[in-house]
């Protein structure tokens, strides 16, 4: 009962920062606060199920990210027909060669696992069916690349609703720690994360410079939503009546027609932005509880004691015939994918993709502050880690500046001292959550929400 009273406080002292957020800021900031901070929990979740249920260490949760961002792209752009007529026969076949070598490799472990020189000859095969595939695939890429780079550059996707490609981000993280897992699971911790970093860098790295794919560092621009666009809502006459219903008592103060006028336009536009973020929230927060549910039955089922099992003790858990790889690989994958899910999630609300601002200090370390902070093992605490390092992370600039002002208010506006203080403001982020961090593991050190077994 103790533990429920205090994820209930924390998360109501949390409520109460955002509200206030709205009050002293705006209630469109405070709703992009609390979007962001939703699509970080889900993050964490992922993160928490491999490192609190299992004892993984992912150090490559951007690449994942990076491929749930992606699969936005080539799931709800608009094919190109001109890029298409250029060089998709060349991709189509480079994508028939590259399914053809997946096959090929297979047959070879497969057929051949006790062949002497096995090794060389799927050495030989991956060399040569690559630059089979890469010289069939220039071609193609060069065309499709000139066709109008400016504004298209690449292939587009398949015109589909942005909703779906959530799922497909889940997948493409999904397929991508299969393979990950096959390669790397085998080894120790340290050398885990450090191996799944080096495959998230190459992942941002390939997406960031095939130009074909996703536009590269010349960004997607105008991705769908799932929600109204603030432009249409601005001009529907029911949008607009139902802002000047709500705001009729401040209206009536205002005899002049024209200034009325000009007040409810920029009514209008204040409340079509809170009103798409409020859509956004309940998408966000739809996810976040299906997870939540989901991932709590997890945790206390069988399933969920047998990996806490094995993360506490792989050896005991091998002897009583525990598939210690096995449940490994299982649970690299399912994390994987709620990332992949978190990634679509985060482009469908900025409405782009930018590959050049996949980085690990944001999409990796700082979501492993989360879940330290939060409590390892256990749901609420991830969730409200990713709330509070993310509130943190966008507000320690405005709490910086009025704190900067108030204690330096006897200086001079041209004083050094004062001026250097401001410039340096948007960087006290970082002090913030460093001596944050520091301070939960010195008093809390399994978290704000630490890991409490019941047995059910």
């Amino acid at each position: 009962m103790r533990q429920y009273l205090n994820i209930i406080t924390a998360y109501s002292i949390m409520l109460i920062c955002i509200i206030m957020v709205g009050i002293f800021q705006s209630w469109a900031i405070a709703l992009s606060i609390l979007n962001y901070c939703l699509i970080s929990a889900v993050m964490t979740m992922g993160a928490n199920i491999q490192w609190g249920y299992a004892g993984l260490i992912n150090f490559g949760i951007m690449g994942y990210t990076a491929l749930g961002g992606l699969a936005v792209v080539l799931v709800s752009v608009a094919p190109v027909p001109e890029a298409w007529s250029a060089g998709g026969f060349n991709m189509f076949i480079s994508l028939i060669l590259i399914i053809g070598l997946v096959f090929s490799i297979k047959i070879i472990l497969k057929k051949y696992k006790n062949y002497k020189y096995k090794n060389y000859f799927l050495i030989a095969v991956i060399f040569f069916g690559i630059i089979l595939i890469r010289m069939i695939a220039s071609d193609g890429i060069e065309a499709i690349e000139a066709v109008n780079p400016a504004k298209t550059g690449f292939l587009g996707g398949l015109g589909m609703p942005v909703l779906f490609s959530w799922v497909i981000g889940g997948l493409f993280a999904a397929g991508l720690a299969f393979i990950v897992g096959k390669i790397a699971l085998g080894l120790r911790a340290d050398y885990l994360a450090i191996a799944t970093l080096l495959i998230a860098e190459i992942v941002v790295s390939i997406i960031k410079h095939e130009d074909w794919l996703a536009r590269g560092v010349k960004n997607v621009i105008g991705l769908k939503r799932p929600v109204p666009y603030e432009i249409n809502l601005q001009t529907s006459p029911w949008f607009i009546d139902l802002v000047e219903r709500f705001n009729q008592g401040k209206l009536n103060l205002i005899t002049s027609v024209s200034e009325k006028k000009d007040l409810l336009n920029q009514l209008v536009i204040d409340a079509s932005s809170v009103y798409v973020k409020l859509c956004m929230t309940g998408l966000f927060l739809t996810v976040v509880i299906i997870l939540l549910i989901i991932t709590q039955k997890a945790l206390y089922s069988p399933w969920g004691r047998k990996m806490r099992a094995i993360r506490d003790n792989e050896a005991a858990a091998g002897a009583m015939g525990k598939n210690v790889v096995k449940e490994h690989l299982l649970i690299f994958i399912l994390g994987s994918a709620i990332v992949g899910l978190a990634g679509a999630m985060m482009v469908t609300n900025d409405g782009l993709f930018t590959p050049g601002s996949y980085r690990p200090m944001r999409y990796t370390f700082v979501i492993w502050v989360m879940v330290i902070v939060g409590g390892t093992g256990n749901n609420f605490g991830a969730i409200l880690g990713g709330f509070v390092v993310w509130f943190l992370w966008v507000e320690a600039a405005p709490i910086a500046l009025f704190l900067i002002n108030f204690f330096t208010s006897h200086l001079d506006e041209t004083n050094a001292l004062k001026v250097h203080l401001i410039e340096s403001a948007p960087y006290f982020r970082f002090l913030m959550i460093g001596v944050g961090l520091l301070v939960i593991m010195r008093y809390r050190p399994k978290g704000l929400i630490p890991e409490k077994i019941n047995i059910k």
